[in-house]
């Protein structure tokens, strides 16, 4: 086993458990390893929960790759358009769960979470700028504005309130 063989297992652990108290044997289970290999290929816990999240994180981006209709929008309004319909849909759900978590320990200061959230939203940044119209006058800084309303949407859509952000949209007209 390494850790490249763990992280599959144990991310779909996390995707279909969520976080919440989050112990090393039930993540050694899904991986059919102990606790004790667990923390001989990570190193420690927090190690281990790192290369977990960003394990996520690219699993994320792979499925977005999939489902995103096209390799680079026409606009940064149809780029959020396209994220905001490609991710509701159902296969997404248990990453919200997972982020939104990771976003809740960010909230109380969680230095490991801090530290992976940063990561995570480092490489969807540079996922949106990828995306973005090859003509983009400004693709680091519309990657930034796009990013930003994707998050804001999304949270609004998870407490029920998707219209609203939804209609963040407009600032690109």
């Amino acid at each position: 086993m390494s850790r490249e063989t763990l992280l599959p297992a144990m991310a779909a652990h996390v995707l279909e458990h969520g976080l919440v108290g989050l112990s090393l044997r039930p993540l050694a289970k899904a991986a059919g390893t102990s606790d004790r290999m667990l923390i001989y290929h990570f190193g420690s816990k927090d190690a281990l929960v790192a290369a977990l999240l960003d394990h996520l994180a690219g699993l994320f981006t792979l499925m977005l790759d999939e489902a995103f209709p096209m390799g680079r929008a026409e606009s940064r309004k149809a780029c959020f358009e396209s994220v905001m319909d490609s991710t509701a849909q159902p296969e997404f759900r248990p990453f919200f769960g997972f982020w939104w978590h990771v976003v809740a320990g960010c909230a109380r200061g969680e230095g490991a979470y801090l530290d992976a959230a940063g990561r995570i939203m480092d490489r969807l940044l540079q996922w949106v700028e990828e995306h973005l119209p090859p003509d983009d006058p400004d693709p680091a800084d519309g990657a930034r504005q796009v990013l930003t309303l994707i998050e804001g949407a999304q949270m609004l859509d998870a407490v029920g309130r998707g219209k609203i952000g939804r209609s963040a949209a407009e600032i690109f007209d």
